[in-house]
């Protein structure tokens, strides 16, 4: 269901095929001329949502939409912790550590936080607004830098 979701028409058509005449997934998917996998997506979202047939019918298809495609309730990035950008980037600089070990660190100590890719991409972003400046120490008089 990576791509756009059917017509509300093509879903009714889907759940009448289901559980009035009780066709099988793939029978359903040759007769709408979708995939055998959207057809248990739709299937399974309408068991969530405790849909039965016949649908009721002061359910319009705007309601029927949000049944099926509302977003269960997720963890705000809020209330998710993160270790702070400038202790991961201190760490990085030790010998032997990797941004996946420090993952692996922080996933023991917070089952519930960011998966790696996430907790990759949060760090990459802080990291890119570092101001990247190179100090050069040097004693008066020690070296001669010209500029043409």
């Amino acid at each position: 269901m990576a791509g756009r979701r059917l017509s509300m028409r093509k879903i009714k058509e889907v759940l009448r095929l289901k559980w009035y005449h009780g066709h099988s997934n793939k029978k359903i998917a040759l007769s709408c001329k979708i995939s055998r996998t959207t057809v248990s997506e739709y299937l399974n979202r309408a068991e969530r949502a405790e849909l039965t047939w016949p649908l009721d019918t002061g359910l319009d298809d705007g309601d029927l939409e949000a049944l099926l495609f509302s977003l269960k309730p997720t963890i705000a990035s809020s209330e998710r912790s993160m270790p702070s950008m400038e202790h991961l980037h201190r760490e990085l600089r030790r010998k032997g550590v990797t941004l996946q070990l420090l993952w692996y660190e922080y996933k023991e100590a917070h089952p519930d936080g960011y998966q790696q890719s996430q907790f990759c991409r949060l760090y990459r972003q802080w990291r890119n607004k570092l101001d990247v400046t190179l100090r050069q120490e040097h004693r008066a008089g020690e070296k001669l830098f010209v500029d043409y």
